[in-house]
């Protein structure tokens, strides 16, 4: 079976940082898309960022535009890991952060939660 395991939420000062991890374990074959939503109060379900594990560089990346030039995506095949590295942190960056990942390229409706089969139990960031 699939499984996600989050790690590196937490509470954090506004303009700090954090960095999330997303571990994957029980794919069979190489090449998914994998990132992270977030539940907040004020928004509901928000598509953070996401990006391709396929392929020798890094590919298929998205952000949101309320993130982006302060989230960086990254990921570590050998891990089977994809990072959030979370900086300039802002009060409504604060939710619970929920690891997504399918067995396809990113598509342009990459935050469409329902397309994702795997999901994580989430990991809370709260900034204050």
């Amino acid at each position: 079976d699939v499984q996600l395991v989050e790690s590196g939420g937490g509470s954090v000062q506004a303009g700090g940082s954090l960095r999330l991890s997303c571990k994957a374990s029980g794919y069979t074959y190489n090449g998914v898309c994998m990132g992270w939503f977030r539940q907040t109060p004020g928004k509901g379900l928000e598509g953070v960022a996401v990006i391709f594990t396929g392929g020798p560089t890094p590919s298929s990346i998205y952000y949101a535009d309320s993130v982006k030039g302060r989230f960086t995506i990254s990921r570590n095949n050998g891990e089977n890991t994809v990072y959030l590295q979370m900086d300039s942190l802002q009060p409504d960056d604060t939710g619970v952060y929920i690891c997504a990942a399918d067995r396809y390229p990113c598509p342009p409706y990459w935050t469409d939660y329902g397309w994702y089969v795997d999901r994580g139990q989430g990991t809370q960031v709260t900034v204050s």
